[in-house]
Formats: C-alpha cells, structure tokens, sequence
C-alpha cells in the first residue's frame, strides 16, 4: 500500500497557500527540464505528447552502443565495414549529416562515436548498427528492448538515425530520461559530447550543438531536425552546483533551438535556491515495520538533502513522506525505502529519495502478536 505521510518542520511549517509560482513559457512546441539528481520535473510542456525525434534518436542507438561496450562485446579500436547502405542512406549523396565514410572502408567504432555525437552523422550510426546486430532492423529491436528497460512508455524506435519514420517516436519526458541515463551510467564516455569539434579522414566538422561554446555550462547532448518535425536539442549543464537536462522540440531555426535552450536552462538555473533543510544523518521522517523488533525506521537522505526551489516561493511549500508500507523485516541500513516530494501550491517541484538510517530485524513473538492484531483491527497493511 502506497503511504503518503504530510511533513511537518521548521523549514515546511509555512504551509500558506499563496500564488508564488514562477512563471514561463517557451516558443517550443514540446519541452522539459528535469532535474538531474532527483529526476524531477520542474517544467513541462506537452511533456508526454508524441513527437518525432529525428537525430535525437541517436542517444539511444549511443545507449546500446556504450552497454555493448561496457559489456565488452565492442572495443573502442573495432573495426565496422562500411555497407552500400550505409553509405547510400546515410553518406554524401544522401544530402543528410554525415561524416562522408567511403563505400567499402572500414572505421574504428571510437571514430564512429565521435561522428555520431559531435556531427550526427547518419553513416556513422548505421555503420555502428550494422557492425554490433548485423542489421539495422535488428539493432532497432535492441533500441526498443533497452527502451523499455528504462521505462521510455513513450517512444518506439525503428532506425538508429532518426531519418524520418511514421513508426519512430518519442516523448520529451523519455528524451530527457534518455539523456539522465547516458549521464548516469556511463560518465567515461561523456566527454564525447563536450568536444567542440571533430577531424576525421582530413573533413572538420563542428559540433551542432551550439550551446557549447556559449559560456552557460552546456555539456552536451543531441540535436535534431526534420523538415516536418522543427528543430529540436536534448541539452545539459551542470553549472553552479547543480546539473539540468533539458528537451525543446518543434522551433523553427538552428537559431531559435539554440535561444529556446539557453533561456530555459537560464531560467532553472536562476529562479530557483538551494536550501539545505536536513544535513547529512538528519531523520526526515520514518517507515513502519510491520513484525519488526523496533517499529519504524528512520529514513535519512544520501548525505545532505538539498532541495531547489522556486524563488519567493517558501509559503506555498508542502511535503509528503512516501512509501509502500508498512515495510517487512529484515530491513537494511541503506535501503532505498521512500520519497520525500516537496510541493509548491500542489504541483511537484522537487523529489528526494530517503533510506534506512539504521537496521531492523525480526521482532520477537510479542511484537509480531502485537502488529497483527493492529493488521486485524485498523487493516494497517
């Protein structure tokens, strides 16, 4: 059963509704800034509508390409062939990005990354696909298979490029939880994405993703456009001490993708602060343990738990504690057990994962006796 507890402290104690919600708007058609560490959403727009993500598809043909590697069925020094088809749909005469691989060649898969990431080149990426499945149908199928391991309910993939396809799509909720992932699980490869730009067979090509070189921390990820979808960028920064993703889609110039990026990474980065309401060990509520020798446990954030919000905003705070519980022991120090979710006049600004502070075993006879007849008589689990 779902818990949702009402946090009640010093910091939280104001819980004046008043309208203090910072507010704006974005020329794109779909958007979303999350917040790195907690996963949290604190702007949306037509977050979870369909849309096509033409070359921003490649962070997850880059997905399965790094967990082949990770895995060590690829190695950076491998060699894939350069098919016709590769070359014909995705090289020069295609009229696409490309980083103009030569029919019949062989190219090293680190030089394939680059070209993927700095100058989305569409050979590039078949070139991976082929050389790791043998097709890129077949690789398809593996984009798809990771796709909902992560949990992105909203797209479905059916190239490794993002040429244009009325069965490819996506969200910009699973763009920016693609994004989030890539950062997460593989921060050796993530210097990829910062490069300005890339040289390759004597061709120098910089990277498209503008906001680069801008001075406001971007540090990756992807661009994309179609003539049908607009233009569109995953973008991040990790500036100040916290890091954003961002997703715009649907703008009508490189120019205007690149304005819509800045201002709303500006934006997070500017109207919200940073409060620190629980140092490091500090009992932000607890769980109960049903059966357990003691009967709650104490939950505690991963070291300081600061949270991020929006400016002039403080009255209009709420917070829930959540969890499914009661728990049953044994139960763990560490354990991921709850969320603490901090609410501004009730919209979700803010998620903080909580775990156990201590351990809790098995009550003895009396206390399991003892939390049965509270199951029996007020239905606790």
């Amino acid at each position: 059963m779902r818990l949702s507890i009402l946090i009640a402290t010093a910091f939280l104690a104001l819980v004046v509704p008043v309208s203090a919600q910072v507010e704006f708007d974005t020329k794109a058609r779909f958007a979303v800034l999350m917040d790195y560490e907690s996963g949290t959403v604190i702007f949306q727009k037509d977050a979870d509508a369909a849309l096509e993500p033409a070359s921003m598809t490649k962070l997850m043909t880059l997905a399965v390409v790094f967990n082949e590697i990770r895995a060590g069925r690829v190695s950076l020094d491998d060699e894939f062939f350069v098919s016709e088809n590769a070359w014909r749909t995705g090289g020069a005469a295609s009229g696409g990005s490309t980083m103009f691989a030569e029919l019949n060649s062989q190219i090293r898969v680190e030089d394939l990354i680059r070209s993927v990431v700095i100058q989305s080149g569409n050979d590039a990426a078949i070139v991976l696909a082929e050389g790791i499945a043998g097709s890129e149908a077949t690789f398809a199928a593996m984009m798809n298979e990771m796709g909902r391991e992560l949990g992105l309910v909203g797209s479905h993939f059916t190239n490794s490029t993002g040429l244009p396809d009325p069965n490819e799509y996506s969200t910009a909720r699973d763009l920016a939880e693609l994004g989030r992932y890539l950062i997460r699980e593989f921060p050796e490869f993530y210097h990829y994405f910062s490069e300005p730009e890339m040289e390759w067979n004597k061709i120098k090509q910089a990277n498209r993703n503008s906001l680069i070189e801008v001075g406001i921390g971007v540090d990756g990820l992807k661009t994309g456009h179609t003539q049908a979808a607009g233009y569109g960028s995953v973008i991040s920064t990790a500036q100040g001490d916290r890091r954003l993703i961002a997703v715009v889609h649907g703008l009508t110039s490189m120019r205007e993708r690149a304005e819509e990026g800045r201002k709303l990474l500006t934006w997070g980065q500017r109207a919200f602060e940073r409060l620190t309401p629980y140092a490091a060990g500090t009992i932000v509520g607890h769980a109960d343990v049903y059966g357990g020798e003691s009967p709650n446990v104490g939950l505690v954030g991963n070291g300081e738990i600061a949270l991020y919000l929006p400016r002039g905003s403080r009255q209009c705070l709420s917070a829930t504690l959540n969890y499914n519980g009661p728990l049953l022991p044994p139960v763990h120090q560490g354990d991921r057990i709850a969320e603490l979710r901090v609410y501004c006049n009730d919209q979700l600004v803010q998620a903080a994962p909580l775990y156990a502070a201590e351990d809790v075993g098995q009550g003895d006879l009396v206390r399991r006796a003892t939390d049965a007849l509270k199951h029996l008589a007020l239905g606790w689990l």
